[in-house]
């Protein structure tokens, strides 16, 4: 049994029995932090920051919601927007941090592939990321289902549908995942227990995981240089704090975290006062109605460039399917389909940047063209986007990289 002393105070008390001290010592004051970084590296506290806001809005909205067919359009637009004291508030919350989110984790996902955060030894921060990205994208979709609108209803459909691509058991797999054999009621609770049991259970694994995974090869740099961690942490210990080339992760890393948080909240609150509309559907203010399907049929903005993916492929609904599937799970491939083992910024690698650039375009020119009709142009544009999506991750990225390799890295 450990020594137990009296205490001076409860930190102490704490400490003797918990092991307090260590372990922020462990977590926080002892975990060091490059100094050449910038304000993209606050991404991944804003993220957490914003899950906590959907998390504690999300019990706001869960005691007035009903998760019944022909109660839960009423419960939200009436009961929670016009009844519920403030009701509005938690709900715009709600909504506009369900889209912030994904522009965060856009940028924190992009800014890690120009700086080659997923390469050397950091393959597993990777991973844990993408399995967010997914997670929360399950999480997003089970939640735009709940308000039970009219394209909350047919999104369902359509996504749902999907699962009947599979071989042999497409039809039963649809069958279970409803709970019925069309989206009905069934759906609606099932959907309900993944957004607020168990998917929410699962991203803060994730989230553990993700961090913990940040340990043993840390936090990247603007340069990509590899850093003795050990020795820049013995001269900062020894006041050579202008001579090392790292910070603790608390107070000093962290404490500039909170400076951009702060300012984005700045930025999050005008959109929950004055614009929360950007991330409400107007189609999703009229109640389901199983028997008037919209004239287009679409997610929401997140979902768009890999839901145009599906649909890009006309020609062939299978293609589409496999070719959606594929855009799901390639970015947890980055790490091995770039075949160089440079770690620098995409500026620093001439060619790597203009691949860099392109994926963007393309991403930007599906999600815009998954917004429109597929009718005229736009089908082809579409297709052509999906096809070029899919040369830039498969071919051009190893290719590019190949050559990078054989040239010497860097120039």
């Amino acid at each position: 049994m450990a020594n137990i002393k009296k205490a001076n105070g409860l930190m102490d008390w704490l400490d003797q029995r918990m092991g307090i001290k260590k372990l922020i010592e462990v977590m926080m004051t002892r975990y060091w932090i490059p100094k050449n970084i910038n304000f993209l590296w606050a991404m991944g506290v804003v993220l957490l920051v914003l899950f906590s806001l959907l998390f504690i809005s999300g019990l706001f909205l869960l005691m007035y919601y009903k998760p019944d067919a022909k109660l839960a359009f009423d419960s939200v637009n009436y009961t929670i927007m016009q009844e519920v004291a403030y009701g509005w508030l938690w709900r715009h919350i709600h909504a506009v941090a369900a889209s912030v989110i994904f522009v965060i984790i856009y940028i924190h996902m992009f800014v890690a592939i120009y700086y080659g955060s997923y390469k050397r030894g950091r393959e597993v921060i990777w991973i844990g990321g993408m399995l967010l990205f997914v997670v929360f994208s399950a999480e997003a979709f089970s939640g735009y289902m709940l308000p039970w609108g009219q394209m909350s209803y047919w999104a369902a459909a359509v996504i749902t549908n999907l699962f009947g691509g599979i071989p042999v058991i497409g039809a039963d797999v649809v069958e279970w995942v409803r709970g019925n054999y069309v989206v009905a009621d069934a759906t609606l609770t099932r959907f309900f227990m993944l957004h607020v049991c168990l998917l929410p259970v699962v991203i803060l694994a994730l989230i553990a995981f993700h961090f913990y995974s940040l340990r043993v090869p840390h936090v990247n740099n603007e340069e990509g240089e590899e850093l003795d961690f050990e020795a820049e942490q013995e001269k900062y210990l020894a006041n050579k704090k202008k001579e090392s080339k790292v910070i603790p992760f608390w107070p000093v890393f962290l404490s500039k975290d909170i400076f951009v948080v702060s300012v984005f909240m700045i930025f999050f609150f005008y959109l929950v006062c004055y614009h929360f509309d950007f991330a409400m559907d107007p189609i999703n203010f009229d109640p389901a109605d199983n028997l008037k399907t919209p004239l287009h049929i679409y997610p929401e903005w997140y979902f768009l460039w890999s839901y145009e993916v599906l649909r890009g492929f006309f020609f062939s609904a299978d293609l589409g399917l496999i070719a959606f599937g594929i855009a799901q799970v390639i970015f947890f491939m980055l790490p091995w389909l770039d075949r160089s083992d440079v770690v620098a910024p995409a500026h620093k690698r001439k060619n790597f940047m203009i691949w860099f650039w392109a994926l963007i375009a393309d991403l930007i020119i599906l999600t815009i063209y998954g917004k429109l009709p597929p009718e005229g142009i736009n089908t082809y544009i579409g297709c052509a986007a999906s096809i070029g999506f899919l040369f830039l991750m498969f071919i051009a990225l190893p290719i590019v990289t190949i050559m990078e390799r054989k040239q010497g890295g860097v120039k």
